[in-house]
């Protein structure tokens, strides 16, 4: 009978890759882009050009870059006004430019340089900016669209068109499902079914990369109800022949649906008229802006207009989080859900 003999660690071969080992085809890296969000993508696309231009000024190498240029650029920022807003870059769009930097990197397959020195100067930079009372050293927020503030945004909609029309869904819709801007212009009409309870929405969560069917009730109130503004939409869109494609869509001035735009005498925009989230978004501001009300109101506001709303009325967190698509112990779900605690459930009060 033959024995076995083991085989020492030392003996066995060590593998050489080969450069085909370590390479990736364009498909591959476009596959991966792809699972980065597009505002992100475009984000990025921005400040790596603004890295690169400040390296060629200065006769340093972008790719791959030292350790020490990474740290000599992020100090330039934290020192430099920018020319959009005349003040340095806040702490976060500085983080963002790292991500950046570290994201080309590896996209090109070269290891990113470390950036352990670039931490310690943005957290002198943070210090630096709190010790001043520097508006930027608070993270900005959007104020959150409570009932109230969604009451008020509403009264200023003329619902008898169908641009009015739209909007009241874009908000309602919107704060109901907990959405963000980016998910709610994605719904086509398919993706809303009617039942005798209400809608049930699906809608595909970006950050947790999943779909959630929303069940959205009949709301007591017919002015404020996200069920029948929606019914409301699908007919007078019906009316103008649109019983399919994207549930919001772009109306100009005149009341026409997905008109042609052009730039430089090229068609842009979705064929299909589908709104952009940037669009979306700059619908809640003008509407906060003719309501009156003070703050900063973005699209995020309705997500958060509804966790905070959704905490005060007593939910559950589990619910809360599950009906808007937040992770399971997401902390910016629970940053929500501490400020509308911070007065019901004060632990000074009683003291």
């Amino acid at each position: 009978m033959t024995e076995l003999v083991p085989v020492a660690p030392a003996a066995l071969a060590v593998p050489v890759h080969s450069a085909a080992d370590i390479a990736l085809s364009d498909d591959a890296r476009a596959a991966i882009l792809a699972g980065i969000p597009e505002s992100t993508r475009r984000a990025y696309a921005s400040d790596w050009s603004a890295f690169t231009a400040w390296c060629a000024d200065r006769g340093r190498v972008a790719l791959p870059s030292t350790t020490e240029t990474v740290t000599e650029y992020v100090t330039h920022l934290t020192l430099t006004p920018s020319a959009r807003t005349g003040r340095p870059l806040s702490p976060s769009s500085i983080e963002r430019a790292l991500a950046a930097i570290r994201t080309a990197h590896n996209s090109a397959n070269v290891q990113p340089p470390q950036t352990k020195a670039c931490r310690k100067v943005l957290s002198g930079y943070r210090e630096r900016l709190a010790l001043s009372k520097d508006p930027a050293a608070r993270p900005r927020k959007a104020d959150p669209a409570v009932p109230d503030a969604l009451r008020a945004m509403l009264a200023t909609l003329d619902r008898s068109t169908l641009a009015g029309k739209r909007d009241a869904v874009l908000l309602l819709l919107g704060y109901a499902c907990a959405a963000r801007v980016s998910e709610l212009v994605a719904l086509d009409v398919a993706d809303v079914r009617e039942t005798p309870d209400g809608l049930l929405v699906n809608v595909y969560r970006r950050k947790i990369k999943t779909f959630t069917e929303t069940a959205i009730p009949y709301g007591r109130v017919p002015a404020t109800c996200p069920v029948r503004a929606v019914k409301d939409l699908l007919t007078a869109m019906a009316e103008e022949g649109r019983t399919s494609d994207p549930l919001l869509v772009r109306i100009d001035r005149h009341g026409r649906v997905a008109p042609p735009m052009m730039r430089k005498g090229q068609p842009i925009g979705d064929p299909s008229g589908r709104m952009t989230s940037d669009a979306a978004a700059d619908v809640v501001t003008r509407i906060a802006e003719a309501a009156g009300l003070e703050g900063r109101w973005t699209g995020h506001s309705l997500r958060r207009g509804f966790a905070t709303a959704a905490r005060r009325s007593g939910a559950a967190l589990e619910r809360i989080g599950r009906h808007g698509g937040w992770a399971d112990g997401s902390k910016a779900l629970l940053g929500y859900l501490e400020e509308g605690d911070r007065w019901t459930d004060n632990p000074v009060t009683g003291l």
